[in-house]
């Protein structure tokens, strides 16, 4: 079931999959695309707790497999385990698979996929010297994950440094911050469900992010920690053009509560599916932690 590259069509055979094994699930669209392709959420239990997020970027869409798995992993204990059922249905798992699923057709199926912005990305796409599977923005060739309100200034500046000028197929941070639909979407969401703790899987690297700037708690630290001795993976800070604008960051800035990031995998984007089984064993670790967590700390 996870061996395959999940494009649109993969997602959609893996949410109905989904859907027919686990009544508990609640699907929700919180907003579309500029190419009108859905932005898609998952819930058990209540509707805050912990939040899930991947494939921000293109080519990290591994992220979004393993998001899908453990969704499958919480639903199954959820409609078995009665203190389980009530734990979560007081605290919440939200799960968004892929927050960037216009890049990841392109990627996957060249800038045909792209539409109306066909034209757009193809500029860009040559103004960078790069073939369309190294494709990481969204259509309108935006980095996510460089468009949130955190430190935003400092990733223009880091962009002009680099020579990032305007739309590219990476790094190019938008005009503003929530620029984008898929920006937006999130963060409004987020405001709207007020999330305890939230997680952001990137890959790759085997590393965890967990700070940002002066409203990063003392457990942030700890939590990370301890999903490090789950893993392996090594707690470390970006550099670079990689610090700010991250959903992390803004996560923490808005709310001052925990939000990581998690680079899963180690090796060259994109990872390779044929290496997803034993990841997977190192992340699902660290996210139930996170799920155990969450209730044990938000009154589960």
């Amino acid at each position: 079931m996870f061996s395959e590259e999940f494009d649109k069509a993969k997602r959609e055979e893996i949410e109905h999959e989904l859907m027919c094994r686990h009544k508990s699930v609640k699907r929700k669209v919180y907003g579309k695309t500029v190419l009108n392709r859905e932005l898609v959420g998952y819930t058990v239990g209540g509707e805050n707790g912990l939040l899930l997020c991947g494939t921000f970027h293109s080519m990290e869409r591994i992220t979004c497999a393993m998001l899908y798995k453990f969704l499958f992993s919480v639903c199954k204990v959820y409609e078995s385990d009665d203190r389980f059922r009530q734990q979560l249905s007081k605290t919440g798992l939200t799960v968004i698979p892929t927050v960037n699923p216009d890049g990841v057709e392109i990627s996957l199926h060249t800038e045909k996929s792209a539409g109306i912005l066909c034209r757009h990305v193809r500029r860009c796409l040559k103004q960078s010297g790069e073939k369309s599977e190294r494709w990481q923005a969204n259509a309108r060739g935006v980095d996510i994950n460089h468009n949130f309100d955190a430190g935003f200034d400092l990733v223009k500046t880091n962009e002009k440094k680099m020579g990032i000028t305007t739309f590219a197929s990476t790094r190019y941070g938008g005009e503003y911050p929530e620029s984008e639909n898929e920006t937006k979407a999130l963060c409004n969401l987020c405001r709207k469900r007020e999330f305890a703790i939230a997680a952001a899987l990137h890959s790759q690297g085997r590393e965890i992010y967990y700070d940002y700037g002066e409203h990063t708690r003392k457990e942030n630290y700890e939590i990370a920690k301890a999903m490090s001795a789950l893993s392996g993976y090594k707690v470390s800070q970006p550099s670079g053009i990689a610090v700010g604008g991250g959903f992390k960051d803004w996560f923490i800035e808005h709310f001052h509560r925990p939000a990581f990031t998690i680079e899963v995998g180690k090796g060259k984007n994109p990872l390779s599916m044929t290496v997803f089984e034993s990841e997977y064993k190192k992340v699902e670790k660290m996210l139930w932690y996170l799920m155990r967590y969450t209730i044990k700390n938000s009154g589960g």
